[in-house]
């Protein structure tokens, strides 16, 4: 039986391979679909897919960039509307490491997008900004932001917080 402080670590360690295999992986997804893939490059606690962007017209290289968000926001849904039937696990490692993920899920990559690129280089912002302007795009990830933080206060804290206390 782990100890509070081990499954908040394995918890944080799932979230963040879950959110590396769902987000880059959805980018290779993408870029073996469209024929465009080059390599996976690990660059010290992190990976990311590499393409031939000079053979990708602005539409696919917007869409490269989305699909890892539009994949890790598909994987919050899905875990908002299962957090009762987690909730309901024994393993509280298992639960702890499902309370992780799907707060990554539903923050990271608005969060992300919204604001914080412009201070790492703009990221997957440099191809979606291709699809549509820059401005709406943070804001439209600015209020995907607001609402997955709402979700995660209003319903997935308090059950997860109901779930741990039994």
């Amino acid at each position: 039986m782990a100890n509070i402080r081990t499954r908040q670590y394995i918890g944080i360690l799932a979230a963040v391979l879950s959110y590396y295999l769902l987000h880059e992986g959805a980018h290779l997804i993408t870029a073996l679909c469209m024929g465009v893939f080059k390599e996976v490059k690990f660059l010290g606690v992190g990976m990311q897919v590499d393409v031939a962007a000079a053979q990708m017209t602005d539409l696919q290289m917007g869409i490269f960039c989305l699909a890892g968000a539009v994949c890790t926001l598909i994987a919050a849904v899905l875990l908002t509307l299962l957090a009762l039937n987690i909730c309901r696990i024994e393993s509280k490692t298992v639960k702890a490491a499902f309370y992780y993920i799907t707060m990554v899920m539903l923050l990271l990559d608005p969060l992300y997008l919204s604001v914080l690129c412009s201070f790492f280089g703009g990221g997957d912002m440099n191809g979606i900004r291709l699809l549509l302007s820059e401005v709406i795009a943070r804001i439209a990830f600015g209020v995907l932001f607001a609402i997955g933080l709402v979700v995660f206060i209003r319903r997935i804290l308090p059950l997860y917080k109901a779930a741990f206390a039994n």
